[in-house]
């Protein structure tokens, strides 16, 4: 018997399996850090939240796209963003159909997690992706329609001579597997023994096996991926955007579910690289929470001191961490626009003050950082287990 090619050609598929002690370590880790991030976020101001889930929604609809090679305009998808949430933006941008569409997809996958996910709605995830008004839209692509009965292969290389990655299944028999798949996601919703951060990686791994569009497929794979997260914890997704950690490893994103869609039914190698991502986007999320929080008792302490706007700005900059190793008097110079004898008279008062600190180190190598006790909320659970990375 001729050893199939594709995963999705073993006769078992699509009853995957996992070495549970293997992913036990990162999952609490996961967890744990899931558990911080709610924390901390929950000290964070009612508006500064907003502001928060705004920039960590934008960031989650770019780098998908990003990972598919395409450019957006962040200045439209913000402004559809923030006009679906009700924000008032200070400088608003015309929303164009495929900003408004992307907007749309995102807030339904994390904001309707209890909606029933079947095939009309995914097929209007579809449509929402490529909106009938743009331009830019391949003639090819089915709207809001399954794939034709082309093969579909992820291929590289020469046209003449390409690397095929992978090739989903055929089209015929796709709406039984893709009726099968819907199915298990609703059903496995409910389902004790399954760990709901595991369910989210078996459901992107399935779908993108799957493959049931034209296009769009890796993109859709991503939003189901933050449906499935939001059903797990939906205070926490509003404040973490995986996308943006799987672009940081975007050959390894590849690479890994090629190796898997052509391996057996065990998809640990690929559950370690989705946990293990998963939680470097959550660690994200608790330093850039961290450090909103560490500006705002900063401020809070320091609100009775009178600074100049110069000052001000300088601060700011580095509460943002634009100068990890500090800042000298040259760069205070340059930020704030000033001559080299303010900068200095600047320095020392905001050294008297307690805002600044002077770092080790002398004459015109003396750089200052921001006064203030780190904050406690970013200290990640460091991760020790073998393949942090699976090859």
């Amino acid at each position: 018997m001729v050893a199939p090619r594709w995963i999705w050609q073993h006769p078992d598929w699509p009853r995957l399996v996992w070495q549970a002690d293997a992913l036990a370590p990162l999952l609490r880790a996961c967890q744990q850090a899931q558990g911080q991030l709610l924390g901390l976020a929950g000290l964070v101001a009612g508006d500064q939240q907003v502001e928060e889930a705004l920039d960590t929604l934008l960031s989650n609809i770019i780098t998908s796209s990003a990972i598919e090679g395409e450019r957006l305009d962040a200045a439209s998808v913000r402004s559809s963003l923030a006009r679906h949430l009700g924000l008032a933006e200070p400088a608003p941008r015309r929303p164009t159909p495929r900003s408004e569409g992307l907007a749309e997809l995102t807030l339904d996958a994390i904001g309707q997690a209890d909606a029933p996910f079947d095939l009309p709605r995914l097929l209007q995830w579809h449509r929402w992706l490529f909106p009938e008004r743009d331009q830019l839209l391949p003639q090819r692509i089915r709207v809001g329609m399954l794939r034709g009965d082309e093969p579909m292969q992820v291929v590289s290389g020469r046209i003449d001579r390409p690397t095929v990655h992978f090739e989903a299944p055929p089209r015929e028999g796709l709406d039984a597997q893709l009726d099968d798949f819907l199915a298990w996601f609703e059903r496995s919703r409910h389902d004790p023994a399954l760990d709901p951060l595991l369910r989210a990686g078996i459901a992107h791994f399935r779908f993108v096996t799957l493959h049931p569009f034209d296009d769009g497929n890796g993109r859709l794979t991503r939003a189901l991926t933050d449906l499935a997260l939001a059903q797990a914890q939906p205070q926490v997704i509003r404040f973490h955007a995986m996308s943006a950690s799987i672009l940081a490893d975007r050959a390894g994103y590849y690479r890994i579910l090629e190796s898997s869609q052509k391996g057996g039914l065990d998809i640990t190698a690929w559950l370690q690289w989705f946990l293990q991502t998963l939680h470097d986007s959550l660690v994200q999320a608790l330093h850039r929470i961290d450090g909103v929080l560490a500006r705002t008792r900063f401020w809070q302490t320091h609100r009775s001191q009178v600074l100049s706007a110069e000052q001000v700005k300088v601060l700011n900059r580095l509460l943002d961490g634009d100068f990890e190793h500090g800042i000298s008097a040259s760069q205070y110079q340059a930020v704030a626009k000033v001559s080299k004898a303010t900068a200095t008279r600047h320095l020392a008062d905001l050294l008297e003050k307690g805002c600044l600190r002077r770092l080790p180190g002398g004459g015109r190598s003396t750089r200052y950082a921001i006064d203030a006790p780190a904050g406690g909320g970013a200290a990640a659970i460091p991760l020790t287990t073998s393949g942090r990375r699976a090859p």
